[in-house]
């Protein structure tokens, strides 16, 4: 299995380009089984949790061809409605060809993606908002049976679920009359989806907003979309630059997509410029100590948390982080601790006393944004070598991560192990 070790205390300087958003990519990857004809997606990241849903598409009888950033999706050969748990169980994602399945061939099997490493993620919401549009559902063998003829309904969501938000989306598009959906999740990869749905001929107002309407229509054609880019990324590479210093410029982001990190990193003395699509941040000599709380978009996102905590680790003061979002996402504080990192666990807050130099250490990786901030802290070392097991990890969210950061001047490399 590779690893990737990191020798830190090294300064990055230059620029780097953001890829597609993952989590934008795979819903519109199941959004094109709602197509009549080829869908066309650009900007598409070169991912494992990619090259999954490309695998379960394929299985229920797409056509799916995948060169680079450039994908091609024809649903007209679909001949399946059962998405297997050999597939499913691998990415949870996955889930999200339940509502499209349901809506073109009125019934749908789909396994249950059970739980995860950072939480139980149910996916109560998402069965709620179909059988409010008319599905019935059951739970069979560990997988969820639904049929039944949609019909548009007002759906107010106990919680702004991201997935829900979309699953239910897909799925109005083709039922009749008009659903309302309140309390939906306010996410950019929402409205990326919404765009690329109206694209292909559906009626959707309010995406990027709490109330999202959709006017359902007899049939969806194929359609072009440019994928957005990964604001998660882009933060990563923002506060990896603010712990290990120095004057990075982030390529192809979107400032308004970061209200929140930006901010947090302005506080912590970060000098950051927006240009257009460019982001510079300049790093301060050491970062300042920062109180923060995950919460829904706009709010601090729960997918940078990891990486922050990470940074400040290394900065003067005390920070209060506050996790709201999933009740286990501080998986990393285990490792960041073997690394030198003063951090106490109180319920769902963690305290980060900083200090002023982390030393290399062999870690093991979590999950997906524990990756991100076990790299940043290698980064941030100032002796010592890292040495990042598991970091298949780090594939599923992050395009050869590791060489895009040695190209900013980190010493870092993945080997064999």
């Amino acid at each position: 299995m590779d690893k990737i070790l990191i020798r830190g205390g090294k300064p990055l300087h230059g620029s780097v380009q953001v890829r597609g958003a993952k989590n934008a990519a795979l819903p519109l990857m199941a959004a094109a089984i709602l197509a009549e004809g080829p869908c066309t997606l650009h900007n598409v990241p070169c991912l494992h949790d990619i090259f999954s849903m490309d695998k379960l598409l394929t299985s229920m009888g797409m056509s799916v061809e995948f060169t680079g950033r450039y994908m091609t999706l024809d649903a007209s050969s679909m001949n399946s409605y059962t998405a297997s748990y050999d597939l499913v169980r691998k990415m949870r994602a996955s889930f999200f060809v339940l509502g499209p399945l349901l809506a073109k061939f009125k019934k749908a099997r789909v396994s249950l993606p059970g739980g995860c490493a950072i939480g139980t993620r149910p996916v109560d919401i998402h069965l709620k908002g179909l059988e409010a549009l008319g599905a019935k559902i059951c739970i069979e063998e560990g997988y969820v049976v639904a049929d039944g003829e949609l019909t548009g309904a007002d759906f107010a969501m106990d919680f702004p679920s991201v997935g829900a938000t979309e699953n239910v989306m897909m799925a109005a598009c083709r039922a009749k009359g008009v659903t309302r959906l309140s309390n939906v999740a306010r996410e950019p990869e929402i409205a990326d989806l919404a765009r690329f749905l109206n694209a292909m001929g559906a009626r959707i107002s309010g995406a990027g907003t709490d109330l999202i309407t959709i006017v359902g229509v007899d049939s969806l054609s194929g359609a072009e979309h440019v994928v957005v880019a990964d604001r998660i990324e882009a933060g990563t590479f923002l506060i990896a630059t603010m712990a290990a210093g120095g004057d990075v410029t982030v390529l192809n982001a979107n400032a308004d997509h970061l209200p929140t990190c930006i901010a947090k990193l302005r506080e912590a003395g970060g000098e950051i410029e927006v240009h257009g699509a460019r982001i510079r941040v300049r790093a301060p000599e050491r970062p300042k100590a920062v109180d923060l709380t995950t919460q829904p978009y706009p709010g601090f996102a729960t997918d940078l948390q990891a990486q922050i905590m990470a940074m400040l680790t290394v900065a003067d003061g005390v920070s209060v982080i506050r996790e709201t979002v999933f009740e286990n996402r501080f998986m990393q504080v285990a490792e960041l601790v073997r690394m030198g990192a003063q951090i106490d666990l109180d319920g769902n807050s963690a305290i980060v006393r900083g200090v002023p130099a982390l030393s290399g250490a062999p870690v093991m990786a979590s999950d997906l944004r524990a990756s991100a901030a076990l790299i940043i802290a290698g980064l941030a070392a100032k002796k010592g070598e890292t040495a990042i097991a598991r970091v298949y990890h780090i594939d599923r969210g992050y395009e050869r991560i590791e060489e895009r950061l040695a190209s900013l001047g980190a010493d870092i490399e993945r080997v064999n192990d």
